[in-house]
């Protein structure tokens, strides 16, 4: 367990001295590199270490060095690409008339000093049920194939060209509460300029989205190196336009006003300056940064909560999740329940057809209507009969 988080905390030291431009210090000792090249992509940060590991090319084998070099060219063939293919999914959306939200988008690679650092970060959309269809017809058209199914809110789509797309009918949240704010702020979104369907959110909502979603992803240790890191870009970016106060305003709405700000803290503390690090706290309040850090970098593994608000978020998804399985549980019954009355009534209309039918075999039915019970029962013995001749 310790090992996973050296190894966690050696990848946020190599990444926080890339973006702080640091000198680079040799790799002293002996490093797991398979481990170290899946831990890093698994957090999709493996474009930023290739530049880390390049001054001490001697000490890392050529097949683990060169799967991080096919990672940064991956993030540069992405750069190529994105923003011709981004504009071409909501222009063609656009000119169709249908009406979507940007949640996110590859515009993030501006904020990066060095834009292949970034993430290869697919366009995220949100569309009422009726334009979700719609819009997932122009995809298909444009080359796009549904990758994988987000249960419940949408699908990610993907193209040969590398290029990918999130479609949701429903916000990604797992939480009413979240999902029930984060409509509330799609209310504020702004049409995009050159476009008439397209809306944005301001910069304050798009970052407000951003910690409630590393905050979901937190309590159910799924949190990535690479969320903390755009966080931090984006606040670093953004600080002189952000409204402080109705950002946490909003964040008390979602019960994740400290929770977030240590988020935030702690993305500072992993890549940003020492002064940026300390953030006004005292070293007394440094130690709830390390029960964060051991979390996140051991995947839960290492679990000492001490946040109330994390503990009372995770109560909450665990309480939705119980309440979509008793759900899905109550469907599958139902289902169930369907199939046997179905089966049920095409046995008994078998037993005792229709009246037209009976009328076709039996034609005094026609006159005499009420012998129709005898009727029936003659038909069923001469089958009974009939089968066990």
């Amino acid at each position: 367990m310790n090992r996973l988080i050296f190894e966690g905390r050696f990848l946020v030291n190599l990444t926080g001295s890339i973006m702080r431009q640091d000198d680079l210090r040799p790799v002293h000792g002996r490093l797991d590199w398979e481990r170290m090249y899946r831990t890093a992509d698994y957090h999709r940060i493996a474009n930023i270490i290739y530049l880390g590991v390049l001054g001490n090319g001697e000490r890392v084998p050529a097949r683990w060095k060169n799967r991080f070099f096919e990672r940064y060219q991956e993030a540069l063939r992405f750069g190529d690409i994105c923003a011709h293919a981004e504009n071409e999914i909501l222009t063609l959306l656009d000119m169709g008339g249908i009406s979507c939200t940007v949640l996110e988008s590859c515009g993030i690679r501006d904020l990066y000093h060095i834009h292949e650092i970034a993430a290869n970060s697919p366009l995220r959309l949100y569309l009422d049920s009726e334009s979700y269809s719609l819009a997932k017809g122009y995809l298909v058209d444009l080359g796009y194939e549904t990758d994988r199914f987000y249960d419940g809110f949408g699908e990610h789509m993907k193209r040969v060209s590398g290029f990918e797309v999130d479609i949701y009918y429903k916000i990604p949240f797992p939480v009413r509460l979240f999902e029930k704010q984060m409509l509330y702020l799609l209310e504020h979104a702004q049409v995009r300029s050159t476009y008439q369907y397209v809306r944005t959110l301001p910069v304050e909502d798009q970052f407000l989205f951003r910690l409630a979603e590393a905050a979901c992803h937190y309590v159910t240790d799924e949190l990535l190196i690479r969320e903390l890191l755009d966080i931090y870009v984006i606040y670093q970016a953004w600080q002189a336009q952000l409204n402080q106060e109705y950002i946490m305003k909003k964040l008390s709405d979602f019960h994740i006003d400290e929770l977030a700000g240590k988020l935030v803290q702690i993305s500072c503390m992993w890549f940003g300056t020492k002064k940026d690090a300390v953030f006004g706290l005292l070293p007394e309040d440094m130690g709830v940064f390390d029960v964060l850090e051991n979390r996140m970098l051991s995947r839960g593994a290492i679990m000492k909560e001490t946040d109330t608000q994390a503990a009372c978020l995770l109560q909450l998804i665990q309480k939705e999740q119980d309440r979509e399985r008793h759900r899905k549980k109550l469907e599958r019954v139902r289902k169930k329940a369907k199939e046997c009355w179905q089966r049920f009534t095409r046995r008994l209309s078998w037993i005792f057809p229709e009246y037209k039918y009976m009328c076709a075999i039996y034609p005094v039915l026609e006159k005499i209507p009420f012998l129709l019970p005898f009727c029936w029962i003659s038909r069923d013995i001469r089958l009974l009969l009939g089968m066990f001749r």
